[in-house]
């Protein structure tokens, strides 16, 4: 999470360097994603810098308006999986790069649970379809 999106945008815009991400998909953009929607200013903000924007709360999260024994109203529940959090992710990136591959490799711990994504954008418009492939590719293993 080190990289702010912004960084992304000026890799993006000189359309001549092609980009791998290693995103921390399990060991912190999801434990940063709560349950219940509390988060906190500094992981927001943490969120918005890696996002590039601050739409990821409205995409990850619902109103849960079922009534308990307290009544307490509205409650904000997280609904994103894994699979959310890494289409959420293309899309950004689809959003600077002309060429993006949609098969991130997901990285998993012993017990199974994915703790980073790699991530392949193209830059170059015009060899980027052929480097996409090529990734794909390399991704699938």
């Amino acid at each position: 999470m080190q990289v702010a999106w912004p960084t992304i945008e000026a890799v993006a815009k000189t359309e001549a360097i092609d980009l791998w991400v290693l995103f921390p998909l399990g060991v912190a953009v999801n434990r940063m994603l709560t349950k219940d929607g509390q988060i906190s200013e500094k992981w927001k903000r943490k969120l918005d810098d890696m996002f590039g924007r601050g739409d990821w709360y409205e995409t990850f999260y619902r109103a849960n308006s079922q009534p308990s024994l307290f009544d307490e109203g509205t409650k904000m529940q997280k609904t994103a999986e894994f699979a959310d959090i890494l289409t959420y992710y293309i899309d950004r990136l689809k959003t600077i790069f002309p060429y993006v591959a949609e098969n991130p490799l997901q990285l998993y711990n012993s017990k199974n649970n994915p703790l980073y994504a790699l991530f392949f954008a193209a830059g170059n418009p015009k060899g980027g379809k052929i480097a996409v492939k090529i990734a794909r590719h390399i991704l699938r293993t």
